[in-house]
């Protein structure tokens, strides 16, 4: 049973790898130039297949299978990003004199995001400061935890 999860771990791992470097790879400008060229090479063979449709076919299917893959290896980045960006949030909140409430927000329901937004903007047209708000913040959650 150890042995499956490490396999699984270790295939996860070698995704995460493939992924990031073929994500930065293809994310440079010398893949935009390599893209180019070939969009350019196609264009230009176009009068030597006499633009027919399998000319068309060719482009468009090797674009839509590089689309369908890049979805993936880019949704996978985005997404680690995305976790590490919120776990040094949570960090920095969680040393901060910021609620802890906000700590794992990305968790938090519909309406509890509606109600840390007008609460905001509440703060926004008072112009209370970021000082003050943050302040009034923690006053406001011992008062009511003190209940």
């Amino acid at each position: 049973m150890e042995s499956t999860g490490r396999a699984k771990r270790k295939i996860s791992d070698r995704f995460r790898i493939f992924a990031t470097r073929t994500a930065d790879r293809l994310g440079s400008h010398w893949a935009f130039v390599l893209a180019v060229g070939v969009i350019a090479g196609w264009l230009i063979s176009g009068p030597v297949f006499h633009f027919s449709n399998a000319w068309q076919l060719v482009i468009n299917t090797a674009t839509t299978v590089i689309t369908f893959l890049m979805v993936f290896l880019i949704q996978t980045t985005q997404n680690r990003d995305a976790k590490a960006i919120h776990l040094k949030l949570d960090e920095l909140i969680r040393s901060s004199r910021a609620r802890n409430v906000f700590a794992d927000l990305e968790d938090a329901t519909e309406a509890e995001l509606a109600e840390f937004k007008e609460e905001f903007r509440k703060l926004r047209e008072k112009h209370v400061e970021s000082g003050a708000a943050a302040e009034e913040a923690h006053r406001r959650v011992h008062v009511s935890g003190s209940h």
